[in-house]
């Protein structure tokens, strides 16, 4: 099984999940063009592709998706709320509807040899999920957009082997920033997004012995940079109240426009 990254961060998210025999994406936020060629690279062929699960229907989600689904018609897999955001999103294009499959969070369903666990997420979309992903060789996930997380989201993400996990901003430089007031209170609360700080705090509430590694990704552009997200979710593990520290395992940074490290499970 692989996890990884084509692009993730403010302006744009594409995530691969597979294994020998299936092969998914979670969100299309960018370029049908880019996502085919971050496939490309980890050589997969895009027509070959089980389902793209879509998390939500905020632009940096959901871009390229009228593109991409109608050069290869690839099911799309959405909670209800998160579908009726793409049909209302008239940039993209026109697209076969009976691509459109509607889940439900909590509901486990299956792709190839792959299962899928929706789970609800704090975020201002219309149904927006996170999605585990499970098979004989492990059981990984992608979750993003989290304004904040609880007791419900940690047990979803328990037992993981590898998780691509929201360190969107780093509170200082957001607070001192140039972003208008409304916007910096939106991503501040609750429906917002996942400091560096409570990606640490997440990340070390969800760690066990065999944990294989962590991708951080959806960084903000402007509010945080590679190095100080890297530095301050490791230093929150190490600092926490488990009994890890930050380099007893892998920590990567997902890359805003190029693949980022592939997770081997």
């Amino acid at each position: 099984m692989r996890l990884c990254s084509i692009a993730s961060g403010s302006s744009g998210n594409c995530v691969y999940i597979g294994t020998d025999d299936t092969h998914l994406l979670v969100d299309v936020g960018i370029s049908a063009k880019k996502a085919t060629c971050g496939m490309e690279k980890l050589d997969v062929d895009p027509s070959q592709l089980q389902g793209i699960l879509v998390t939500h229907e905020h632009v940096d989600h959901i871009s390229g998706l009228g593109v991409f689904s109608r050069k290869y018609g690839i099911p799309i897999y959405a909670t209800k709320g998160t579908a009726k955001g793409i049909l209302e999103y008239k940039r993209l294009g026109k697209f076969d509807e009976g691509l459109l499959n509607i889940i439900n969070v909590d509901e486990t369903f299956s792709l190839g040899d792959i299962d899928i666990e929706p789970f609800s997420i704090s975020h201002d979309a219309n149904e927006p999920c996170a999605f585990v992903a499970s098979s004989k060789d492990g059981r990984v996930a992608v979750a993003t957009d989290i304004g904040v997380y609880s007791e419900y989201t940690i047990e979803h993400l328990s037992n993981l082997d590898a998780v691509l996990l929201e360190a969107n901003h780093d509170v200082n430089l957001l607070q001192v920033g140039a972003y208008p007031y409304y916007l910096k209170q939106r991503i501040l609360g609750d429906k917002g997004h996942l400091s560096n700080e409570n990606s640490g705090r997440l990340l070390n509430r969800i760690l066990h012995d065999n944990f294989k590694g962590a991708l951080l990704g959806h960084l903000s552009k402007e509010n945080n940079y590679e190095r100080l997200a890297y530095e301050t979710v490791k230093m929150e593990v190490t600092m926490g109240e488990g009994k890890y520290r930050g380099d007893d395992f892998p920590i990567m940074v997902a890359k805003r426009d190029d693949l980022s490290d592939i997770i081997y499970i």
